[in-house]
């Protein structure tokens, strides 16, 4: 007796809607497809079909995007892989598909008047699928053989040759999480690469910080690919723990890491299709031809340090948030802490903590800033112990996520953050009251959208900002003009006693080692790094729609960029390695929607 299934009207729905969107692909008929588009509507695709990160925009763009790209997409095998769930007239489907090259999934939302969002990420390629579950690899053959070698022995063989009387096909410039995150992608793979960095040890990018440093994101925003943390993993963590997470992460995953190396020079030979990279290992040169570079220093990677006069006479310690070593030192001094970030904000704290004489912060332009607990009311639909619970894995989250477009993303965000102003409006009229100039973005937006358009001015506030608020760290407003031998001058002529001047003035962006490792050319062809073009502060018109140059194909071959958070390095190393893979092994991969350059470094 054969069981039926019933099926939702929702699902139903989802499915015709999917295998009308199929028959149209396989005519050709781009016109078709995007009828079936709301006159209102969004495309983003990480890969599957652009080989790029791309979102269009109207029925329009879906026709410019299809034209492009169906002929070499072969599209086919649309379908609906769970119930869809409906709710005020949006129908929610979880879909997957197939191309000519590879295996994808995807999330539809479905309107009366069409599909409104809809998203397509590639997921594996065909015939070169990652060795995990049923296909894992064994370990060992058994059986006997003179010549055999234990795993031992090949790791060491792959650490003596690869770099030597092996190129790697990928270099990593940067171990940080992102660089850990692509690297381990990218072995599951079995794309030849090494990860490179300066420091000694993996994770020392996090144990140099200030003591008091921690994770702002929940333990489950965090994740790294494969390999999650532990269920009883603190939900913030500590610097020193996620360093020694990522280190012992670099060794399970056996990512080729070459510590103690500096990239000093790097130039692309067009005919040849490869990089020389000039790197010095331990203080010994090796030359490196890869055929793909990738930069992963980190939107937190090359300190902002500004000239400031009279630096030369201060008497007291002068330093950059970066290199800051901690609150015990300067029990009794006085400190002056220029900035009103993050990463102000927890030096602040410290060294209130460890019994500094006294602890100024100068504020120098309006911070946007957010408690952590009102923060996770945010995010905890997708990432919490809730969410978890309740059936939402990472992939999935990071999936619904991605689903929302850039472009409307801020109108999800404001309603958020005005309920969040609503319900701690005592805190924040305490925080003004104390003088701090508070904003919540261009538009009232929030942290998320300035971090995508600008990458700085907010804190997610555990805990000192109400040291601000109740003045136990003094504040001031200003620019800094001047240094003296124990003084620190504003603007407006204020001068501020300091034995200890910390730097919290943020960071340079990522093209600045383009063009000290490359050249200032090549840097001003791939043009600026980050943010989405939404003419909001610091981050210039037009509208671009995704972020500038991260995690896909650049002007300049060969080149690529990588980065973010924790989530970010997670995520979208997924889409960056199979598009390395996929060049590796010679897999057609015409770019839809390389971007325009609108503005250089």
């Amino acid at each position: 007796m054969t069981q039926t299934l019933e099926i939702s009207a929702a699902t139903a729905r989802a499915q015709d809607w999917l295998s009308t969107f199929q028959a149209a692909c396989e005519a050709g008929d781009a016109e078709a497809a995007a009828a079936l588009f709301a006159p209102e509507c969004f495309w983003r695709d990480l890969v599957a079909f652009s080989w790029n990160i791309v979102t269009v925009e109207g029925r329009a763009g879906v026709v410019d995007l299809l034209t492009e790209c169906l002929v070499h997409t072969a599209p086919s095998g649309f379908r609906v892989t769970e119930p869809a769930d409906e709710a005020d007239g949006v129908v929610t489907a979880w879909i997957a598909f197939d191309t000519a090259v590879g295996r994808g999934t995807g999330l539809l939302r479905l309107t009366e008047a069409g599909a409104f969002t809809l998203l397509t990420t590639l997921d594996e390629l065909t015939g070169h699928e990652e060795a995990k579950g049923s296909e894992r690899p064994k370990g060992v053959v058994h059986g006997v053989d003179r010549d055999r070698l234990t795993w031992a022995e090949r790791r060491e063989r792959e650490r003596i040759e690869l770099g030597y009387t092996q190129q790697p096909y990928v270099l990593v410039i940067g171990g940080g999480q992102g660089g850990i995150a692509l690297g381990a992608r990218l072995r599951q793979l079995d794309v030849p690469t090494i990860v490179i960095d300066k420091q000694s040890r993996p994770g020392d990018q996090w144990r140099s910080r200030y003591a008091s440093l921690c994770l702002h994101d929940p333990v489950w925003y965090d994740h790294l690919p494969y390999l999650k943390f532990p269920a009883n993993w603190p939900v913030f963590s500590p610097k020193d723990k996620i360093a020694d997470w990522l280190e012992a992460y670099t060794s399970t995953m056996e990512i080729n890491y070459w510590t103690n190396t500096e990239a000093r020079s790097a130039h692309y030979d067009e005919a040849e299709g490869e990089w020389t990279v000039e790197v010095l290992r331990d203080g010994q040169p090796v030359t490196l031809h890869p055929q793909q570079l990738v930069l992963a220093t980190g939107m937190s990677g090359r300190p902002n340090v500004p000239e400031i006069p009279g630096a030369e006479k201060f008497r007291g310690d002068l330093h950059h948030s970066s290199k800051h070593p901690g609150p015990e030192e300067y029990k009794g001094k006085r400190a002056v802490v220029i900035g009103s970030n993050n990463s102000a904000f927890d030096i602040c704290g410290a060294l209130w903590e460890k019994g500094a004489a006294s602890v100024t912060m100068v504020q120098r332009s309006s911070t946007h800033i957010v408690r952590s607990d009102s923060l996770m009311a945010t995010i905890g639909p997708l990432y919490s112990e809730e969410a978890v619970a309740a059936g939402m894995t990472t992939e999935k989250a990071d999936l619904t996520f991605a689903s929302l477009p850039y472009r409307i993303l801020h109108t999800f965000q404001i309603p958020a953050y005005d309920a969040i102003r609503e319900q701690d409006a005592e805190y924040y009229a305490r925080l003004e009251k104390a003088g701090f100039e508070l904003d919540f973005g261009d538009d009232d937006s929030g942290l998320f959208m300035k971090y995508l358009r600008r990458g700085s001015g907010y804190y997610i506030d555990v805990g000192a900002a109400e040291l601000v608020a109740n003045g136990d760290v003094a504040l001031v407003r200003g620019q800094l003009t001047e240094l003296t031998e124990d003084e620190v001058v504003l603007e407006d002529g204020t001068r501020l006693p300091a034995d200890l001047v910390v730097l919290a003035t943020g960071y340079g962006p990522m093209t600045e080692w383009a063009a000290e490792l490359i050249s200032p050319e090549v840097a001003d062809r791939v043009g600026k790094i980050w943010g989405l073009g939404s003419d909001t502060t610091k981050d210039p018109g037009p509208w671009e729609g995704e972020q500038r140059n991260m995690w896909k194909p650049t002007q300049q071959p060969g080149l690529w960029f990588h980065g973010g958070n924790l989530h970010q390095s997670r995520h979208y190393s997924q889409f960056l390695s199979l598009q390395l893979k996929a060049r590796l092994e010679g897999i057609p991969t015409p770019v839809y929607g390389l971007p325009q350059v609108h503005h250089l470094r």
